[in-house]
This record gives C-alpha cells, sequence and structure tokens, in this order.
C-alpha cells in the first residue's frame, strides 16, 4: 500500500526533529570541557614558543607573531596558550596521523617536545605521560594556512 502525501510529510517532519534531537545532544556533549580538564600551561609558566609540523608561532613583545602563511595567528595563538587537557592513566588506542609538537616556556632553558594526534585530540608528552584534549577545544590547535599563488 503507498502511503499518501500527507503521511510522507509527517514521517519526513519527524525524521527531522528526530536529527535536531541527536545532534542537540552531541552539540551538549561535546561543546562541555571536562571538570577533571586542567590548563597545560599556568600563569607562572607561560606558552613563549610553538611549532606545530614546522608552523610557528612566538611571543614578541607581548604581541603573538606567527609565520605569514599562517592566517589565524592570534586564535591560534589563544587556542594553545589557555588549551586544557586531561590526564590519562594509560596509553591510549590512536591512529598513525601524528604531529610533532616543540613547546619554549617561558623562563625555562630548553624546549620540549611532544607529540600531537590531533584526530583523536591527544598529547604524549616527551615523558611519555598522555593527555586527552576534549573535543570543543580541538579545532582551533591547528593552523589555517593561506594557500601559495601559483603564478604562470
Amino acid at each position: 500500500m503507498a502511503l499518501s502525501r500527507k503521511k510522507w510529510n509527517y514521517i519526513i517532519m519527524g525524521a527531522s526533529l528526530f536529527m535536531i534531537a541527536v545532534l542537540s545532544l552531541i552539540n551538549d556533549k561535546t561543546a562541555k570541557v571536562p571538570s577533571d580538564a586542567v590548563p597545560l600551561f599556568d600563569q607562572q609558566l607561560p606558552l613563549k614558543q610553538l611549532l606545530l609540523d614546522g608552523h610557528w608561532l612566538t611571543l614578541h613583545n607581548d604581541q603573538w607573531q606567527c609565520q605569514p602563511q599562517v592566517l589565524n595567528c592570534q586564535k591560534w595563538a589563544q587556542a594553545w596558550q589557555t588549551i586544557k587537557v586531561s590526564p590519562l592513566s594509560t596509553e591510549p588506542s590512536h591512529d598513525n596521523k601524528v604531529q610533532t609538537l616543540t613547546i619554549a616556556i617561558n623562563n625555562m632553558q630548553t624546549a620540549q617536545k611532544w607529540r600531537y594526534f590531533p584526530n583523536e585530540g591527544l598529547l604524549q608528552s616527551s615523558n611519555n605521560n598522555w593527555y586527552q584534549v576534549p573535543p570543543s577545544l580541538r579545532a582551533e590547535l591547528q593552523p589555517i594556512l593561506a594557500v601559495p599563488s601559483q603564478s604562470k
């Protein structure tokens, strides 16, 4: 038996409402920062320089500067400066997409080498401690790069 146009409209409206409810629930769950998340950098030891897979930012005269290709320098710097992480007790599963992260902290002589797994939001410190970045904070941790012009 074929459905009437009116019944199809009810089915479409019901499916739309269900999808809106599911997306709202997902947004509510991912937009919150977990209660165990702590700042990676504090006021006494703030971020001074960062190098993420060849893209750098540095604090110079209280102003963040990036290489010219980075379009979102201030937002990118703010995201890393205020990043919060949750410590993990065991090594989590992750994919092979890894980025090298070098961090220089104010008043420290040597830079720290970290590994960042952007798909899972995982950070691995140089002494093999693992941290999880909340999903709501991950998007701005990547630089937006200008596309090089192709001249003929």
